[in-house]
């Protein structure tokens, strides 16, 4: 068997060229969700294993300190840093790149991998979510220990927090980015020093190194064991951050960031809590701000609320690009995307998944009010995702890295056990508040389960009246219209047929353009397409040619700027001499449609919502027409 495990000649270079600057920024923004996770996630996981107002035992801490440990180790050290980091999708990584990486290994379009990266990425959005809010209120909630009285004010400062939060959005993260490094460095220090002092309190607490703690706690606690094995969890939420991240900063500097500083941070920190709690099992209440006195309480509160601020921003980014990737892919109509950063294209902001993400972060505080309420609904959305990856790089690894399928079976599943374990646990908190994630998961699957039907529906639809584009020219040539100056560019989806806008501009206008382009806009399977390889040109007649547009999923489609390469290929293109036609659709539902009616106004009204084309494609709105017509689907 010869196997080879590809590498990134994108991410080597970003390695030698800025290594340390790299690695501060993953510091920043990889790792802010993980690192937030000791403000709740030992607290959780012992005060729920020991029970309701019971003590904390030996056994208790010792055990969930020991599942910590290895989950941090076999999840997210040996899962996502040594292996999911080595599949990237041409320097790309996160669900959706690894989805559009195992279809292209296999060749083809698979339902499959679809299904799971939609799941993924569904449940990825719904982390984006739940992340600020029980992030924010953790930190918050320290004002509880500095002055009870401050209590009532937990949730109001917690949603102001978060408003202004999104409402900054807009003015883009570029300058506040340049302090998240500095600040979670100072975050994961103070992380550090926290735990040393403490675990003086109590050595032993070392020994749970051991696995035997973590796998006799599972053992002898039955039900219990497995529901704190998803309070366990929480130390791992963040984990699936770091492939996805992996675009922005590369392999080696996220791999170093973790091993050499973040990880042992955060394993100090667990196991000064610990220890902690071993010498004051009443401590337990809140083990995190319970580490330091009261004196330093505040400070650690507004260092705590910054450090959250940051992880929170960090999730609101990758949803932001996660659903841009969502709609390059066709399983999302087109949302308005803004720009935020002249030198970096990756800074974007969407303004209605910004507010859609508000209206939720915002429900979900008011609804459960506490972290430990939010802490039932956090796991399972992260778990499902991290098992998503974990099948889909089963096909990665199997068919592009060439691995025979046994190996690469061998290789995977006991992470792909390990995350189905987390998953069983956090689904036994279905009652308890789990129910959140699943159900607006279930509602993005079915709305880009909608949008892709809808879409193929309307297209078949479409297709059987449309006339091909070669009949057209022939009957032209017979019959040629009165022909007027200029260029007019047909946007379309097949261009082997006629565009509805120029059959429209035939019959009512009744003249034809010197030039003529019928122009096709596709998405590749890579995150980025070669500007040798963006324009593809093919002259049909002595008026016609077709022109077809290749973007990669994370870039946006400028045509304007693309079409500027076609000079090269003898197109002599001039915007100010250029009219771009664009067909506006009017759906009208259909009894006899394929899909259910309530289905039918579900993707209309989705298509309605969409940003308009001309703005998507970045086409100066003084050189469109736009023609109208009415489809029933």
């Amino acid at each position: 068997m010869t196997a080879s495990v590809p590498s990134s000649e994108a991410q080597e270079g970003q390695v030698t060229s800025g290594f340390w600057g790299l690695t501060l920024g993953s510091i920043g923004v990889v790792f802010g969700d993980i690192g937030t996770s000791p403000l709740y996630a030992f607290r959780e996981a012992a005060a729920g294993a020991a029970g309701h107002g019971q003590p904390v035992t030996r056994a208790i801490v010792l055990g969930v300190l020991s599942l910590i440990l290895w989950a941090l180790f076999t999840v997210v050290t040996a899962k996502y840093v040594l292996l999911l980091l080595r599949a990237d999708n041409n320097g790309e990584g996160g669900t959706l790149s690894l989805m559009a990486l195992g279809q292209r290994a296999l060749g083809r379009r698979s339902w499959f991998l679809l299904a799971l990266g939609v799941l993924g990425a569904s449940m990825f959005i719904g982390d984006s979510m739940i992340t600020p809010a029980i992030s924010v209120l953790s930190a918050v909630e320290g004002l509880k220990l500095a002055t009870p009285a401050l209590e009532h004010y937990v949730v109001p400062l917690t949603v102001l927090i978060l408003v202004v939060l999104f409402s900054v959005q807009s003015s883009g993260t570029a300058r506040v980015a340049s302090a998240f490094g500095p600040v979670m460095v100072v975050w994961f220090i103070t992380l550090a020093v926290m735990g040393l002092v403490h675990i003086g309190d109590d050595p032993s607490v070392l020994a749970a190194i051991n696995p035997y703690y973590g796998l006799e706690f599972l053992l002898t606690h039955g039900t219990i064991g497995l529901v704190t094995l998803g309070a366990v969890f929480l130390a791992v939420t963040g984990g699936e951050a770091l492939y996805a991240d992996l675009g922005h900063f590369g392999r080696k500097p996220i791999q170093s960031a973790w091993m050499f500083f973040v990880l042992p941070a955060l394993l100090i920190n667990y196991f000064g809590q610990g220890a902690l709690v071993l010498a004051n099992p009443g401590a337990i209440e809140n083990s995190f701000y319970r580490m330091v006195p009261e004196v330093l309480l505040l400070p650690l509160v507004v260092l705590a609320t910054v450090a959250t601020v940051i992880a929170s921003q960090a999730v609101i980014t990758g949803a932001f690009s996660l659903v841009r990737q969502a709609v390059q892919l066709g399983l999302l109509p087109r949302f308005e995307v803004r720009y935020t950063s002249e030198s970096h294209a990756g800074q974007i902001y969407l303004p209605r998944v910004n507010r859609l993400l508000l209206i939720g972060v915002l429900l979900l505080v008011l609804l459960f009010r506490t972290s430990s309420g939010l802490a039932s609904a956090y796991g399972i959305a992260v778990s499902t995702t991290m098992v998503c990856d974990g099948i889909m790089g089963f096909v990665v690894i199997w068919k592009l890295w060439n691995f025979r399928a046994a190996a690469a079976a061998a290789m995977i599943i006991p992470f792909v056990v390990v995350d189905l374990s987390f998953l069983s646990a956090n689904l036994l908190k279905l009652l308890e508040g789990a129910w959140v994630p699943l159900l607006f998961g279930a509602a993005m699957a079915l709305m880009i389960w909608t949008w892709r039907r809808g879409a193929a529906i309307l297209a078949a639809k479409t297709r059987r009246i449309e006339v091909p584009l070669t009949d057209l020219i022939k009957s032209l040539e017979k019959r040629p219209p009165h022909i007027v100056k200029g260029t007019a560019v047909f946007l379309t989806s097949d261009p082997l047929f006629v565009p509805t806008a120029l059959l429209h501009n035939l019959k009512h206008n009744k003249v034809l353009h010197e030039q003529n382009v019928i122009l096709t806009i596709e998405t590749a399977q890579e995150p980025r397409v070669d500007p040798a390889e963006r324009v593809k040109m093919e002259t049909i007649s002595d008026k016609f040619a077709t022109v077809r547009l290749r973007f990669g999923f994370m870039e946006s489609p400028n045509v304007p700027k693309a079409l500027v390469i076609a000079r090269k290929l003898g197109w002599q293109f001039d915007i100010m001499a250029t009219s771009f036609f664009v067909s506006r659709r009017s759906l009208k539902p259909s009894v006899q449609s394929g899909m259910p009616q309530w289905q039918d106004h579900l993707f209309i009204a989705m298509s309605r919502s969409a940003n308009d084309a001309t703005d998507y494609f970045q086409i100066p709105t003084g050189r469109v027409v736009e023609v109208g017509t009415q489809v029933t689907i």
